[in-house]
Protein backbone atom coordinates (compact mmCIF):
# COMPACT_ATOMS: atom_id res chain seq x y z
CA UNK A 1 0.00 0.00 0.00
CA UNK A 2 2.60 2.50 0.90
CA UNK A 3 4.35 1.95 -2.72
CA UNK A 4 1.35 2.35 -4.34
CA UNK A 5 0.58 5.67 -2.25
CA UNK A 6 4.53 6.94 -3.17
CA UNK A 7 3.73 5.91 -6.82
CA UNK A 8 0.13 7.53 -7.36
CA UNK A 9 1.60 11.07 -4.97
CA UNK A 10 4.57 10.86 -8.05
CA UNK A 11 2.39 10.37 -10.62
CA UNK A 12 0.02 13.46 -9.07
CA UNK A 13 2.86 15.46 -9.00
CA UNK A 14 4.16 15.07 -12.10
CA UNK A 15 0.55 15.60 -14.26
CA UNK A 16 -1.06 17.53 -11.93
CA UNK A 17 1.24 19.89 -9.88
CA UNK A 18 3.87 20.12 -12.26
CA UNK A 19 1.50 21.98 -15.12
CA UNK A 20 0.45 24.39 -12.31
CA UNK A 21 3.47 25.24 -11.29
CA UNK A 22 4.92 25.58 -14.80
CA UNK A 23 1.73 27.43 -15.72
CA UNK A 24 2.10 30.16 -13.60
CA UNK A 25 5.96 30.64 -14.63
CA UNK A 26 5.18 30.73 -18.21
CA UNK A 27 2.61 33.10 -17.75
CA UNK A 28 5.02 35.45 -15.35
CA UNK A 29 7.76 35.28 -18.24
CA UNK A 30 5.05 36.21 -21.27
CA UNK A 31 4.00 39.20 -18.91
CA UNK A 32 7.92 40.30 -17.87
CA UNK A 33 8.66 39.93 -21.41
CA UNK A 34 5.57 42.12 -22.69
CA UNK A 35 6.43 44.72 -19.89
CA UNK A 36 10.07 44.44 -20.90
CA UNK A 37 8.96 44.93 -24.50
CA UNK A 38 7.17 48.53 -23.81
CA UNK A 39 8.89 51.58 -25.54
CA UNK A 40 10.53 53.60 -22.38
CA UNK A 41 10.92 57.33 -23.17
CA UNK A 42 14.28 58.25 -23.93
CA UNK A 43 15.39 54.38 -23.71
CA UNK A 44 17.20 53.52 -26.69
CA UNK A 45 17.68 49.78 -26.73
CA UNK A 46 19.90 47.23 -28.72
CA UNK A 47 17.55 44.88 -31.31
CA UNK A 48 20.52 42.73 -31.73
CA UNK A 49 21.39 42.38 -27.99
CA UNK A 50 20.48 38.50 -27.27
CA UNK A 51 18.45 37.35 -24.12
CA UNK A 52 20.90 35.89 -21.43
CA UNK A 53 21.41 31.78 -20.71
CA UNK A 54 17.95 30.95 -19.39
CA UNK A 55 16.27 34.17 -19.79
CA UNK A 56 13.38 34.65 -21.97
CA UNK A 57 14.00 36.08 -25.62
CA UNK A 58 10.57 35.44 -27.67
CA UNK A 59 7.25 34.35 -27.67
CA UNK A 60 5.77 31.61 -29.53
CA UNK A 61 2.21 31.69 -30.64
CA UNK A 62 0.51 28.62 -33.07
CA UNK A 63 -3.00 29.42 -34.27
CA UNK A 64 -3.85 26.34 -34.79
CA UNK A 65 -3.91 25.58 -30.40
CA UNK A 66 -5.88 28.83 -30.41
CA UNK A 67 -6.59 32.36 -30.34
CA UNK A 68 -4.95 33.01 -26.58
CA UNK A 69 -2.35 30.02 -26.95
CA UNK A 70 0.93 32.14 -25.96
CA UNK A 71 4.40 30.36 -24.63
CA UNK A 72 7.37 31.88 -23.99
CA UNK A 73 10.64 30.87 -25.58
CA UNK A 74 13.73 30.39 -22.92
CA UNK A 75 17.35 30.41 -23.73
CA UNK A 76 18.91 26.86 -23.41
CA UNK A 77 17.35 23.59 -23.29
CA UNK A 78 18.04 22.50 -19.71
CA UNK A 79 15.40 21.26 -17.43
CA UNK A 80 15.31 24.30 -16.00
CA UNK A 81 13.87 26.13 -19.21
CA UNK A 82 11.74 23.86 -20.26
CA UNK A 83 10.04 23.64 -17.31
CA UNK A 84 8.77 27.27 -17.99
CA UNK A 85 8.32 27.46 -21.53
CA UNK A 86 10.06 26.98 -24.62
CA UNK A 87 13.46 25.79 -25.23
CA UNK A 88 15.76 27.79 -27.63
CA UNK A 89 18.86 25.16 -28.69
CA UNK A 90 21.83 26.85 -28.36
CA UNK A 91 24.03 27.54 -31.61
CA UNK A 92 20.25 27.29 -33.68
CA UNK A 93 19.35 30.20 -35.51
CA UNK A 94 17.66 32.97 -34.28
CA UNK A 95 13.90 34.13 -34.98
CA UNK A 96 14.10 35.17 -38.27
CA UNK A 97 17.76 34.38 -38.65
CA UNK A 98 19.40 32.57 -41.72
CA UNK A 99 19.85 28.86 -40.56
CA UNK A 100 17.62 26.17 -38.11
CA UNK A 101 15.45 28.32 -35.04
CA UNK A 102 15.01 24.89 -33.27
CA UNK A 103 12.76 24.97 -30.25
CA UNK A 104 11.39 21.81 -28.06
CA UNK A 105 9.42 21.73 -25.27
CA UNK A 106 7.19 18.84 -23.46
CA UNK A 107 4.27 17.16 -24.60
CA UNK A 108 3.31 16.37 -21.44
CA UNK A 109 3.54 17.73 -17.44
CA UNK A 110 5.50 21.06 -17.34
CA UNK A 111 2.19 23.25 -18.96
CA UNK A 112 2.21 20.65 -22.24
CA UNK A 113 3.31 23.25 -24.41
CA UNK A 114 3.90 20.84 -27.47
CA UNK A 115 0.62 18.20 -26.55
CA UNK A 116 -1.10 18.84 -29.34
CA UNK A 117 1.76 18.99 -31.50
CA UNK A 118 0.35 15.61 -33.56
CA UNK A 119 -2.78 18.28 -34.76
CA UNK A 120 -0.52 20.15 -36.75
CA UNK A 121 -0.58 20.06 -40.31
CA UNK A 122 1.83 21.61 -43.48
CA UNK A 123 0.53 24.84 -44.21
CA UNK A 124 -0.13 26.11 -40.22
CA UNK A 125 1.80 29.12 -38.81
CA UNK A 126 3.96 29.40 -36.44
CA UNK A 127 4.41 33.05 -35.10
CA UNK A 128 7.51 34.20 -33.42
CA UNK A 129 7.70 37.70 -31.64
CA UNK A 130 10.48 39.28 -30.31
CA UNK A 131 10.68 43.04 -29.09
CA UNK A 132 10.87 44.37 -32.43
CA UNK A 133 9.44 41.83 -35.07
CA UNK A 134 6.78 39.07 -35.32
CA UNK A 135 7.83 36.26 -37.79
CA UNK A 136 5.52 34.06 -39.75
CA UNK A 137 6.72 30.79 -40.02
CA UNK A 138 4.77 28.28 -42.23
CA UNK A 139 4.91 24.28 -41.60
CA UNK A 140 6.17 22.12 -44.52
CA UNK A 141 5.86 18.37 -42.40
CA UNK A 142 3.46 16.24 -40.64
CA UNK A 143 4.69 15.93 -37.55
CA UNK A 144 3.44 12.51 -36.97
CA UNK A 145 5.47 11.33 -39.79
CA UNK A 146 9.27 12.22 -38.58
CA UNK A 147 9.84 10.41 -34.92
CA UNK A 148 13.47 10.32 -34.53
CA UNK A 149 15.73 9.06 -31.72
CA UNK A 150 16.91 12.06 -29.53
CA UNK A 151 20.43 11.42 -30.53
CA UNK A 152 19.52 12.45 -34.34
CA UNK A 153 21.58 15.16 -34.49
CA UNK A 154 20.46 16.28 -38.22
CA UNK A 155 16.94 17.69 -37.13
CA UNK A 156 19.15 20.31 -35.36
CA UNK A 157 21.23 21.42 -38.19
CA UNK A 158 21.25 24.52 -39.81
CA UNK A 159 20.53 23.36 -42.86
CA UNK A 160 19.20 19.55 -41.98
CA UNK A 161 19.48 16.48 -44.24
CA UNK A 162 17.77 13.53 -43.68
CA UNK A 163 19.89 10.82 -43.71
CA UNK A 164 17.06 8.36 -44.90
CA UNK A 165 16.32 9.59 -48.74
CA UNK A 166 12.55 8.46 -48.47
CA UNK A 167 12.68 10.02 -45.36
CA UNK A 168 10.77 13.48 -44.17
CA UNK A 169 13.38 16.70 -45.77
CA UNK A 170 12.64 20.23 -44.71
CA UNK A 171 11.80 22.91 -46.90
CA UNK A 172 14.94 24.40 -49.07
CA UNK A 173 14.47 28.08 -47.77
CA UNK A 174 17.52 29.64 -46.37
CA UNK A 175 15.63 30.65 -42.65
CA UNK A 176 13.76 27.31 -40.87
CA UNK A 177 12.01 26.35 -37.47
CA UNK A 178 11.77 23.29 -36.13
CA UNK A 179 9.62 21.73 -33.26
CA UNK A 180 10.64 19.26 -30.95
CA UNK A 181 8.97 17.46 -28.35
CA UNK A 182 8.73 13.54 -27.04
CA UNK A 183 7.08 11.64 -29.50
CA UNK A 184 4.25 9.97 -26.69
CA UNK A 185 2.82 11.07 -24.17
CA UNK A 186 5.37 9.13 -21.45
CA UNK A 187 8.68 8.36 -21.21
CA UNK A 188 10.15 8.27 -24.82
CA UNK A 189 13.93 8.31 -26.15
CA UNK A 190 12.50 9.31 -29.50
CA UNK A 191 10.99 12.91 -30.65
CA UNK A 192 8.32 14.25 -32.87
CA UNK A 193 9.76 16.69 -35.27
CA UNK A 194 8.36 19.34 -37.71
CA UNK A 195 10.09 21.14 -39.94
CA UNK A 196 8.95 25.21 -41.41
CA UNK A 197 9.70 28.09 -43.14
CA UNK A 198 9.97 31.74 -42.71
CA UNK A 199 7.34 33.25 -44.74
CA UNK A 200 7.27 36.80 -43.39
CA UNK A 201 8.24 39.33 -41.35
CA UNK A 202 6.78 42.74 -40.41
CA UNK A 203 7.45 45.03 -37.18
CA UNK A 204 5.31 44.40 -33.80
Amino acid sequence: MAVGLAVLGYLTWQLVVTDIVSERRQAEHVEQLLDAWEPTPGVQLDPAEPADLGGASALVRVPRFGDDYVMPVLEGVSDDQLSAGFGHVEDSAGPGGVGNYVLAAHRITHGQPLRDMPSLQPGDTVLVETRDTRYTYELDTDPNLLVVDASAGWVLAADPVNPDPDGVHPDSAPELITLLTCAELFHTDDRMVVFGHLVAHEPR
